[in-house]
């Protein structure tokens, strides 16, 4: 769950205790390896679940604070934003019905936060990417009043020196700027865990990087962004993004991203990865440090490494190498980042099986993987499963498959046989692995979500669509079916809705604006071609300076001395705005009262949409 108690590591004296501190991490870790203290066996396996709040009209909620200390409860734990929460399951040893035990106690954990959450008129919701997130929901009174967030954001911003910078393009795209990592608050995931032998490190975290890209095109589960769609998981380019250190440059910038896959296959120690990440990315944290890992281990007990743990905790890799004690020894374990929370637990479940069963289940042939695939074949491989999921092609054993022939016809053979050679309950194998085959055989998350997103906005505008879809998604996450038997969206799935309908669930924010500098004639035709009834006049700076109307067509289209001029000459300055958190009651007795046909949405003097009388 990483340390809270933290503070942003500058000046000399704290800097200075923090590299010692880390440094003699390091040295202990060096010396605990070099002296086989490290647990081989028995494998364990864990996971944590982060999941999101939505309010009464299935808009993200700011009430997480009020249902963790409604919870009271140790396995519960705050995330960065005020709408997520993240429960943790005890590990297990990964033998018998593991899989079904873990699975019970997500749902005992899960059900414990819902009647909190029902509590406060909230619902729980599991899916990689809440759709009905959008700019409201980043601002920072939505960032969890916690001391590390504050300072992890205060200090990847002072590291940038510039806002952050999102863009994402798939079949839409989303280009935004924004002054805080708040962004990244819009993903959840189900962050699963595996125990591995330290004196087979770099192959077993090589294997885990070849099979990654295949793994995630069967799991994908966050399509949408703030009404577009973009990657089938939109995380990978979120996350990436979102806590990016690094500020654009005119010059070539060879520096790692802090989240990513990787430059190369692992070589060397498990050690050696920790000190490559400690040349690769600088510390960004300390605390306060009550005990030396050194003398710890002198005195016979096996340190925490508490200041190794803070860095690597900024450090978020999608399999990412952690340390860890259990029962008095030490370990290392792979905690996959990359697989989304939901729809449902049992697919998340399914998810965890599938990956550490082919994690088991490597075959012979490919030890040593390094020697036998290239590591950007690997690279490319999990970016095209972000990016297309199920529809992905994977570079492979000397060719290109298609991502269901490798899961079926040769991916899930490896699972059984890994699985079962853990004596894994095969009651416990057959039944989520075959969650598994039908999902790759009919459809995943990501599709379901984009091919019901579609179907409602043929009748629905993007506000109210989202909605309809986080209704149905918690409809049927209830009836505990897995993702591969959901039917689509009916578009009647909403019990829950807010007494009060704003400007937001009806405004248009698709709209053709102009440029105050535009020519009028041109302007003024366009609006003619298209039947555009109101055109919004922005400036270069996008602020909202101007509108054209149906009537302004009617008054100058004609007059030849007005259409040689630029709009500014003859929009009209003098506008009624509202903003898009206004009742709708409201704009209409707006409307009526200075007898207009629309109203510009504004965010200050930013354009956000336009409100017309038909819409109302």
């Amino acid at each position: 769950m990483g340390e809270l108690k933290v503070e942003q590591l500058k000046g000399g004296k704290k800097k200075a205790r923090y590299i010692r501190q880390l440094l003699n991490d390091i040295q202990a870790l060096e010396e605990m390896y070099e002296e086989s203290m490290f647990e081989k066996s028995p494998i364990r396996i864990g996971a944590e679940q982060e999941f999101c709040l939505v309010d009464a009209d299935w808009n993200p909620s700011d009430k997480a604070m009020e249902v963790l200390k409604a919870l009271n409860d140790p396995y519960f734990t705050n995330e960065l934003a005020l709408y997520n929460l993240e429960t943790n399951l005890d590990p297990l040893v990964l033998t018998g019905d593991c899989f079904s035990t873990m699975h019970r106690q997500l749902d005992d954990l899960l059900t414990k936060a819902r009647a909190a959450a029902d509590e406060l008129d909230l619902k729980v919701l599991l899916t990689g990417i809440l759709p009905t997130i959008d700019s409201r929901h980043l601002k920072l009174s939505y960032m969890t009043p916690v001391n590390r967030y504050a300072i992890l954001d205060q200090t990847i911003r002072d590291l940038r020196g510039t806002d952050l910078e999102l863009h994402i393009k798939g079949v839409d795209e989303i280009n935004l700027h924004h002054d805080s990592i708040l962004f990244e608050g819009c993903n959840t995931s189900f962050q699963s865990h595996l125990q591995i032998d330290i004196e087979d490190f770099a192959d077993s975290y090589n294997w885990a990087q070849a099979i990654a890209g295949p793994v995630l095109s069967c799991c994908t589960n966050s399509p949408l962004l703030m009404g577009r769609e973009l990657w089938q998981e939109t995380r990978i380019a979120l996350f990436t993004q979102s806590v990016d250190t690094r500020a654009s440059t005119f010059y070539l910038n060879e520096r790692e991203a802090r989240v990513g896959f990787g430059s190369a296959w692992a070589q060397g120690s498990a050690v050696d990865y920790f000190k490559d990440h400690i040349i690769s990315f600088r510390s960004l944290l300390t605390a306060e440090f009550e005990k030396d890992s050194l003398n710890e281990l002198k005195n016979g007990n096996i340190p925490k490494l508490k200041a190794l743990g803070l860095h690597n905790g900024t450090v978020y890799k999608w399999n990412r190498v952690c340390y860890g004690v259990t029962e008095g020894k030490p370990h290392i374990r792979i905690e996959n980042r990359y697989m989304p929370s939901g729809p449902t637990t049992q697919d998340e479940i399914a998810n965890l099986m599938f990956w550490v069963g082919v994690m088991r289940g490597k075959p012979k042939r490919f030890e040593a993987i390094h020697t036998k695939m290239d590591f950007k074949d690997a690279k490319s491989n999990f970016y095209n499963a972000a990016r297309y999921g199920a529809a992905a092609q994977f570079y492979w054993d000397g060719g290109l498959v298609p991502s269901k022939e490798l899961l079926l016809d040769y991916l899930l053979p490896l699972a059984y046989r890994g699985l079962y050679d853990m004596n894994v309950d095969p009651k416990d194998v057959e039944h989520y692995l075959t969650i598994i085959e039908n999902r790759i055989k009919n459809r995943d998350g990501a599709q379901w979500m984009v091919a019901s997103y579609r179907k409602l906005k043929k009748h629905n505008k993007t506000p109210e669509a989202l909605k309809i879809l986080n209704a149905a998604m918690y409809e049927r996450e209830q009836k505990g079916y897995a993702v591969d038997a959901w039917e689509l969206v009916r578009g009647d799935e909403q019990p829950m809705k807010s007494a009060t309908e704003t400007v937001r669930q009806h405004m248009n924010t698709k709209i053709i604006s102009a440029q105050e500098n535009d020519s009028a004639e041109l302007v003024l035709k366009m609006m003619l071609w298209k039947n555009i009834h109101h055109v919004p006049v922005i400036d270069i700076h996008y602020n909202l300076v101007g509108l054209l109307t149906w009537t302004d067509i009617e008054t100058y289209l004609n007059e030849a001395k007005a259409m040689n001029k630029s709009i500014k000459s003859i929009m009209r300055t003098h506008l009624i705005t509202i903003s898009a958190d206004t009742s709708l009651e409201e704009a209409r007795d707006l409307m009526e009262a200075h007898q207009i046909n629309c109203l510009p949405v504004v965010s200050g003097t930013k354009l956000r949409g336009i409100i017309t009388s038909k819409d109302i």
